[in-house]
């Protein structure tokens, strides 16, 4: 089946296979578009030869954040669901944080229950968001770093 595929590939015009590349994050990692304090702080010390490595020694990126975090007693990611007292105007909108750019929230009305799960993509860019089934207006915090590398 590999065979086939590299001669289908070889066999492509020039054109055709500039657009085919390999999956790599070295170049990120070369180009300056990833700090070198950040990769400190997501990358662990790795195992020692002939040890089984902890948690904490293999975790990378967003789950050693994670697990640091809950070393010095706080938690990293907000687990606690939405504060939905009021449906979202523009004036008061729902505040959601994120250390992300761009956001899914769940909408389900209000009252709590009042429709089926919407998915609304909120985004950093957005002054703010709207459900289109009950009109409820979110807005996003951004609470992280703009030159996070871990953006997708």
């Amino acid at each position: 089946m590999f065979a086939l595929r590299r001669a289908a590939i070889a066999a492509a015009p020039v054109a055709a296979r500039a657009s085919i590349r390999p999956f790599s994050v070295m170049g990120a990692r070369f180009s300056g578009a990833v700090s070198a304090e950040s990769i400190e702080k997501t990358l662990g010390p790795g195992g020692k030869a002939g040890e089984v490595p902890t948690d904490l020694e293999q975790a990378t990126g967003l789950e050693r954040l994670e697990l640091l975090s809950k070393l010095e007693g706080k938690e990293f990611f907000d687990m606690e669901p939405l504060d939905m007292t009021h449906i979202g105007t523009v004036q008061d909108p729902i505040v959601v944080k994120s250390h992300d750019q761009i956001r899914f929230v769940g909408c389900t009305g209000f009252p709590a229950e009042s429709h089926d799960v919407i998915w609304i993509n909120l985004n950093k860019s957005h002054e703010h968001d709207r459900c289109p089934e009950c009109g409820s207006v979110f807005k996003m915090d951004f609470v992280g770093s703009e030159d996070d590398g871990h953006h997708h």
